[in-house]
């Protein structure tokens, strides 16, 4: 069963990064209320890697994390946000970065960690975007190469957040699952396919990865 310590968030659509433009907003508070959440689950842990992933396309997953990153660092935690989405990044254009090197550069071994990391004017937030995009990027996602970026991010930052790809459509990201400490499910109200959200659960069982909470996105009343 998946925990649903999440489970009665509910989120605009294009909320944006509301976390930063609103603070006082009810959306804001609401990713307060799954900051304070994740807080109980790590105790006094620190340096976590929080896979956010979602059955499929355009279900809010990169939304979701960018707002809770923005959230955590308004908590004074130093935090990193990684977007692993090679086919479809999207934290470059959230934060309106460029994005001609990233997280690509750094795992074929071009660029280091520091040299690509950009940061922001929103607490202690970092963002690595994608990079530039290779023209097969399967084996990047699950390479020893990432387990090692985050094994050194995760001494560095308070919290890695990583941007996934969505899960069904990559099977490298089941392996990038299995190495975080946690993982956060995005179901967005009235699209996510009940049976895709089955199956996703299943494989992240399979992988043995360890699921923290759910957020359902965009909750009808």
């Amino acid at each position: 069963m998946i925990p649903n310590l999440f489970k009665q968030n509910e989120f605009i659509k294009k909320s944006g990064v509301t976390t930063h433009s609103y603070p006082d907003s009810i959306i804001s508070e609401q990713f307060r209320t799954i900051r304070t959440n994740l807080q109980f689950i790590n105790g006094v842990n620190k340096n976590q890697t929080i896979l956010v992933t979602s059955p499929g396309h355009s279900e809010g997953k990169s939304t979701i994390v960018s707002n809770l990153a923005i959230s955590l660092a308004q908590n004074k935690d130093r935090v990193l946000l990684i977007d692993t989405n090679l086919k479809k990044p999207a934290l470059h254009s959230i934060f309106s970065m460029e994005n001609t090197t990233g997280l690509t550069d750094v795992l074929r071994g071009k660029l280091s960690l520091d040299e690509t990391v950009m940061h922001t004017d929103i607490g202690r937030l970092d963002v690595l975007t994608s990079g530039s995009l290779p023209a097969i990027s399967s084996d990047l996602i699950g390479s020893m190469a990432m387990f090692d970026l985050l094994q050194k991010a995760s001494k560095t930052y308070n919290i890695v957040l990583i941007d996934s790809p969505p899960f069904l459509e990559l099977s490298d990201t089941q392996i990038l699952a299995s190495v975080c400490d946690g993982v956060i499910l995005v179901v967005k109200s009235g699209k996510t396919d009940t049976k895709k959200a089955i199956e996703m659960k299943r494989q992240l069982d399979l992988a043995r990865a360890k699921i923290i909470g759910v957020v359902i996105n965009e909750k009808q009343n």
